[in-house]
């Protein structure tokens, strides 16, 4: 273990600062500072290599959390990252994006604050890429398979490596102009700069990895041409039919889908040709009246998007009541806890609203001008209105962010003819294979709607089992299997 006492030196978690909120709203950065080494090192210190270590089991990745805290702690910063990237292949996604299950589940956090184990992942793999070690790990054989992978996000990505580096062909297909899926074009860019996947995919293409975004698989390539030309197919399209708000007045202008106003604000990050006469995106935020609806992370995204763009008012409404402060009963240790979080965006303002439904949006000429909505209360598992607390709120802008309840059925999976589950997932058996022999599934597609380090593992498995599949047998390693319960 790293430090036997480490845990009563350090007894509390600490992470690096924020920037202050005047500052980072008026640029597109991440918003945190920088953290020390020192600091890390006192952090990682706190690990107490447990004879359990539960925070193993709260991981889908299986990442050998004990093992690089001690590695940190003992400045063998190059062991460290061997250790993470033999279960990881994106700690700089996780690190940044992951609510971090591993955390809730430490062992430390019974009694006191858990380790600070994302902060060390993020630190170990961006000081690896600072170092010049992460390079292309060249397969030892080509095998003379090919394997489409279709989707880039980190499922299809972490097929996609898996599977160049076991020595198959291997082409990712992205509908969308740039690789990343919701990566690149639905996390902003606050939470994680776009350079980072950029410089993971150098060394993919470096690998052997072929990209081609810009194409619709099952309409720019028909399902026929890729069961003949690839030995294998990876579904990782991901959960992209969102969840809609058929209420009276959803027809008004100025009502739209989180994915159909956050990637617009990327691609102006990105440099793409796309604001107006007066330096706007199509959708925009700035000098409106906004409401969100749906308090998850994605309405958050949209809260720090409109934040940036310069919103007059903003309100995220969840239909949820309020979290406690700290764990909820329900959720005692080592599950995920239901609590009171405040995210950066939450930080910067806006007015958040629990416990309350929309029941009508309203308008003039076409376009919205407010909503009317009411208080809620849970009853027998069902919401119902709390009379006498009707309200009506101006609104400019409205944005939907309350899931995801699928892939999309219509195009490439009814062309494939692939069997879906009760709840509209593609199915699979224990190989990540669907009903359609060679045709296998990762992510969210399989899944449902679900977190990045399980797209990540799920990619991992996915490519086992095509490996088993085109080669009779797989080193690859395994540590989930599809009938995993989502850990939210």
């Amino acid at each position: 273990m790293a430090d036997p006492r480490g845990f009563l030196k350090h007894t509390s978690k600490e992470l690096p600062t924020r920037r202050p909120v005047p500052l980072r709203l008026k640029d597109w950065k991440e918003v945190y500072e920088d953290f020390s080494h020192d600091k890390l090192r006192d952090q990682a210190s706190r690990c107490m290599d447990c004879g359990i270590p539960f925070c193993h089991n709260g991981c889908p990745l299986g990442n050998l959390i004990p093992e690089w805290n001690d590695l940190v702690y003992k400045d063998r910063w190059r062991d460290g990252i061997e250790r993470l990237h033999a279960t990881n292949n994106f700690p700089e996604f996780t690190g940044r994006l992951c609510p971090a299950p591993c955390e809730a589940s430490c062992v430390l956090g019974i009694n006191q604050d858990p380790v600070t184990i994302k902060q060390v992942e993020v630190e170990l793999i961006d000081n690896a890429f600072d170092q010049g070690w992460v390079v292309p790990k060249m397969p030892d054989v080509q095998t003379g398979k090919k394997v489409a992978v279709v989707g880039s996000g980190p499922a299809g990505l972490a097929a996609a490596q898996q599977l160049t580096r076991a020595g198959h062909t291997v082409t990712v297909f992205e509908r969308a102009d740039r690789i990343g899926g919701l990566l690149r074009y639905g996390i902003p860019e606050f939470k994680m700069e776009k350079r980072h996947i950029d410089r993971r995919l150098e060394q993919m293409a470096a690998e052997g990895t072929q990209f081609r975004p810009g194409v619709n698989v099952g309409v720019d390539i028909t399902v026929a041409q890729l069961r003949l030309n690839y030995d294998a197919v990876v579904l990782a399209g991901g959960a992209t039919a969102w969840r809609d708000l058929p209420i009276p007045g959803r027809e008004l202008d100025g009502i739209h889908q989180a994915m159909e106003f956050l990637p617009w604000a990327n691609r102006v990050q990105l440099g793409d040709d796309v604001l107006d006469e007066n330096g706007q995106p199509p959708i925009t935020a700035k000098d409106k009246h906004v409401i969100i609806i749906g308090g998850g992370d994605t309405g958050a995204d949209c809260l720090g998007t409109s934040h940036r763009q310069g919103a007059a008012s903003i309100h995220q409404f969840e239909i949820m009541p309020r979290p406690p402060e700290t764990r909820a009963d329900s959720t005692p240790w080592p599950t995920y806890p239901l609590m009171f979080r405040v995210s950066s965006a939450h930080e910067e303002g806006g007015e958040r609203v629990f416990s309350v439904n929309t029941e009508e949006f309203t308008g003039a000429d076409g376009r919205v001008t407010g909503l009317r909505a009411h208080e809620v209360k849970m009853n027998a598992g069902k919401f119902e209105k709390v009379e006498g607390t009707d309200f009506e709120l101006k609104a400019d802008l409205v944005l939907l962010a309350m899931g995801f309840v699928g892939p999309e059925k219509e195009g490439l999976l009814s062309k494939l003819g692939v069997e879906l589950t009760d709840r509209g997932n593609v199915s699979r058996d224990d190989n990540f294979q669907s009903s359609v022999p060679g045709v296998f599934v990762a992510g969210d597609m399989g899944r449902g709607q679900s977190l990045i380090v399980w797209a990540i593992a799920e990619g991992r498995a996915a490519a086992a089992g095509v490996d088993r599949y085109l080669m009779g047998k797989s080193a690859l390693p395994v540590v989930i299997k599809p009938t995993a319960a989502p850990q939210r």
